[in-house]
This record gives C-alpha cells, structure tokens and sequence, in this order.
C-alpha cells in the first residue's frame, strides 16, 4: 500500500463554520478560506529601474515602489511589504513557472525569489461587517480614506503576525502563517461571537 499526499488548508477544519457564519449574517459577514495560492517573495533594489521594468513585465502590471499598496492585474499581484521586498501572489500551481520567470528577469541584478507558497494561507473576509470585525484586533485604521482598494499592511491581528490587503470597499484578505491559522480562525470566531 501506498500513502498518497493529500493538500489540506490549515483553515480545512473551519470552513463550515465560516459558511454558517455567513448565512447566520445574512451575508453582512463571509470569511472564505482560501486554500493554495501562488506566494513568492522577491528581494530587490527599486533604484535599478531596468530591473522594475522586467519585473513588472513578467507580472503583467507596474511593481509597486509606495509603501504599503498592491499592483495587481487578472489573478496576480504583488504587496509591498518593505522598501526592498514584495510578496508576489497569483493561482496556485503557478510557483514553478512564476519562479522561473522572474529568476530570469533578474538577469545578473542583485537580488532573489523565494518560494513561500507554504509560510501563508488566506482568509477572504467581506461584507458590511468585515471592517468592524476586523478593527476588533488589528492595531491599523482600516477607514477607507485611510486604507482603501490597494492598499496593504504587516501587523498582529491579535497577537498573530498578519498581511491585510484591501481588495475592495468591502473585502479583506488576510495573509496568515499556516502555524498561527487556528489561533487566529478561532480568535475572529469569538470576536463574532461578542
């Protein structure tokens, strides 16, 4: 006999309670796991502006150099996460091809890609209630003339380390590490529950 893998979401053990979650709001409030996504960090100066370009070219849209937004175009994006460092994100499967692409764009330059497909896994949370739930326990101000579309941010939702990117008016997705996901699938259960 052989054991075969099998891909599980750390989020796998709560996706029905999120579902009836949302149907207990009438869909005010949906937290949607998101399972497997495509997840490569890439270190780099934003001063070769060849460089950006190829980047850019290879991602489909414009690399962005303002702190804390997202460039994003169809199924990929790309947070900026430091002034050296983005967090490339597209449909999973793409890690292999991805990689390759930009390792190549980069072309001698200084600098890396790095798969973390497997660091993070992501909650989709959206609805009328998302942005108060979520004020429950990030330290950012998540009001929309402060933290609309496009925008992104390292911070501690409660006491685990997340990326909260801005989708829309009223859609979040959180970036969690696999290692802190019952923590924090728990913890926005009980926020609900207060």
């Amino acid at each position: 006999m052989i054991a075969e893998a099998v891909r599980r979401s750390p989020f796998a053990g709560y996706a029905e309670r999120f579902a009836a979650l949302s149907e207990a709001t009438g869909g005010e409030l949906t937290i949607r796991v998101l399972p497997f996504a495509t997840q490569l960090n890439l270190r780099m100066d934003p001063k070769n502006l060849s460089l950006v370009q190829r980047i850019s070219e290879v991602l489909g849209f414009g690399l962005p150099v303002t702190p804390n937004t997202v460039g994003a175009k169809g199924d990929r994006r790309a947070l900026w996460l430091g002034p050296d460092e983005w967090l490339a994100v597209g449909p999973d499967g793409q890690q292999d091809e991805l990689t390759q692409a930009l390792t190549s764009a980069f072309n001698g330059a200084l600098g890396s890609v790095t798969d973390v497909s497997a660091n993070r896994t992501l909650l989709e949370i959206r609805g009328a209630k998302a942005r108060e739930l979520l004020a429950h326990g990030l330290a950012i101000d998540l009001d929309p003339r402060l933290f609309g579309p496009g925008r992104c941010a390292q911070t501690l939702l409660a006491k685990a380390q997340v990326i909260v990117e801005r989708r829309d008016e009223s859609g979040f997705v959180i970036y969690v590490r696999a290692s802190f996901a019952a923590y924090v699938a728990t913890w926005l259960l009980d926020a609900l529950a207060e």
